[in-house]
Parts: C-alpha cells; structure tokens; sequence
C-alpha cells in the first residue's frame, strides 16, 4: 500500500524555487523538473524503504537528470517531505529540518 505523502511547507518552497530557476532557463524545462520530482515522489510512496538512509530515520532519493535530492522520514502512515535541495549547494541543510 502506498504511503500518503506530507510536503512541508519549506519543502514546496524548495521546489517552487527549483521549478522557476529551471523555467528561467529554459522554457518547459521547470515542467520536466516537477515530472521527474512527480515521479521520485511517487517511487518514494510505494516503497520509501529502497532508499538509503542517510542519518537515523532521514532517507534520500535522487532525481536522474537533475543534480536534487528529496530528503523524507518515514512515519507509521505517511512520508514526511523534508527538503528538495540541489546536492551542489546545501545539501545538508535538510538536517535542521527534522
């Protein structure tokens, strides 16, 4: 059974900021990062397990063509989005968010 998948809202906020800076670059460009983001996402909730575990419960799950990780926990019900950052900035200020 999938999991019900929470974003938090400065995640949203880290993928609002993703999507305009690729649509800033490239038409249509910001719409194939939420594609391939849709589809991490949903991988995550059928089977948020096959990811590695970074640090006690923290997981993470690569995007193929671009250089982001979606940074979640696992809970009883839900995967609780932390963070969607670029693995080149600050890849580890998903930590404050636990």
């Amino acid at each position: 059974m999938a999991r019900r998948l929470v974003v938090q809202p400065q995640s949203d906020l880290d993928i609002q900021a993703a999507t305009l800076w690729y649509e800033d670059q490239k038409p249509r460009l910001g719409v194939d990062f939420l594609n391939e983001l849709e589809r991490v996402f949903q991988r995550i909730s059928e089977n948020p397990q096959q990811f590695p575990q970074l640090e006690h419960t923290v997981r993470r799950a690569l995007l193929h063509r671009f250089p982001y990780g979606v940074y979640f926990l696992v809970e009883a019900q839900d995967v609780k989005i932390l963070a969607v950052l670029h693995l080149h900035r600050a890849p580890d200020m998903w930590s404050s968010r636990k």
